[in-house]
């Protein structure tokens, strides 16, 4: 079902089993600033997935594949260059930024910013407005090409209310960022890291941890 108010751009691919919502947008082409850091190209068509939502008002940029049954919340945007696995959920008001990865069935609650250039692996949960970034310069300085990455969320990590996650920095598998935290250096796996600068508090709760079949 496509909504009478929503756009849909020539040659976005919507299997027939796809739902766009009112004043959704898809398929757009990336309008970028003369000096954004960001590929100057034109993209391929979008790709949604069979059984996708895109809720009322969001935007999904041409050039991203999403899989099947992901939900983009109302007011998300995913942005040129992602590729977002099946069972994604982006919820309302998020932001995914440009040439980012999100791994199948991985949860991004409300109003959380994932930078460019971020990888999120399967079954990550980034709780409601955490924030990540790419660039330890601010825009200054011709280093910041050469350094920019956003963070990467290993497998069956979790990431808390409010947190921060600076450039680069790698949360292991199945680690727990406990909420506001601030994370300025690699988390190993399964421990629970709190505080600014976040430090290591305990292990994660073997109860917590995924099973053998949730991981398959």
């Amino acid at each position: 079902m496509i909504a009478d108010t929503a756009i849909v751009f020539p040659g976005t691919i919507v299997p027939d089993d796809c739902t766009i919502l009112d004043y959704a947008v898809v398929g757009k082409q990336p309008t970028l600033s003369a000096r954004s850091t960001a590929k100057q190209e034109e993209v391929p068509p979008l790709e949604l997935g069979p059984g996708t939502v895109v809720s009322i008002g969001a935007v999904v940029f041409a050039g991203t594949r999403l899989g099947a049954r992901v939900i983009v919340g109302d007011q998300a945007c995913v942005r040129e260059r992602c590729d977002i696995g099946d069972d994604v959920v982006v919820g309302r008001g998020s932001l995914i930024e440009n040439d980012t990865t999100v791994g199948a069935r991985t949860k991004i609650q409300a109003m959380a910013y994932v930078t460019a250039y971020a990888t999120l692996e399967e079954d990550v949960f980034i709780a409601p407005c955490v924030q990540t970034s790419n660039d330890n310069f601010m825009g200054r300085t011709e280093r910041r090409h050469e350094l920019r990455k956003g963070p990467t969320v290993r497998r069956g990590a979790r990431v808390g209310v409010g947190a921060v996650l600076c450039p680069a920095v790698e949360i292991g598998e199945e680690a727990f960022v406990g909420a506001g935290a601030v994370v300025v250096k690699d988390v190993p796996p399964r421990v629970v890291v709190v505080g600014n600068p976040a430090r290591i508090l305990r292990d994660v709760s073997p109860g917590e941890l995924l099973s053998a079949s949730e991981r398959a």
